[in-house]
């Protein structure tokens, strides 16, 4: 998927398919290596070809359970609370889960940027060749 004229729209289509899926509790790594972000910089900044190890996106290894253990509540006239008065809540913390929820979908949107920054590229390079 890396290098030649369409891999860029395959790494941001795989972020993009990642980010949809991150919102699920997923396991993320980087797909054939690649180099650093810090190491791409650096070898664009020195002016170096484009021969370097840029990546293939990213792709999902996994879906995991939170491990942590439910919140207890005391509350003896629930219902479901066990015989020492504690209900067992789940574990969300909605300010957490809104922070990843965000932070994926910008993740989605910088992607969605990328790919169209990509095919005006693409665009603009079939008028010149017109």
């Amino acid at each position: 998927m890396s290098g030649g004229l369409f891999g860029s729209l395959g790494i941001s289509a795989s972020g993009m398919s990642a980010d949809r899926l991150r919102m699920d509790v997923v396991v993320l790594q980087e797909i054939n290596g690649g180099s650093s972000f810090a190491a791409q910089l650096a070898g664009a900044q020195a002016g170096m070809p484009d021969s370097q190890s840029v990546g293939d996106g990213v792709q999902v290894v996994g879906i995991v359970n939170d491990p942590s253990p439910p919140v207890e509540k005391y509350d003896p006239g629930n219902p479901d609370a066990n015989a020492q008065g504690y209900v067992e809540m789940p574990n969300v913390n909605p300010v957490t889960e809104m922070v990843d929820l965000i932070d994926s979908s910008r993740g989605y949107e910088a992607n969605v940027q990328a790919m169209n920054a990509a095919k005006q590229m693409f665009t603009k390079t079939l008028q010149i060749l017109s």
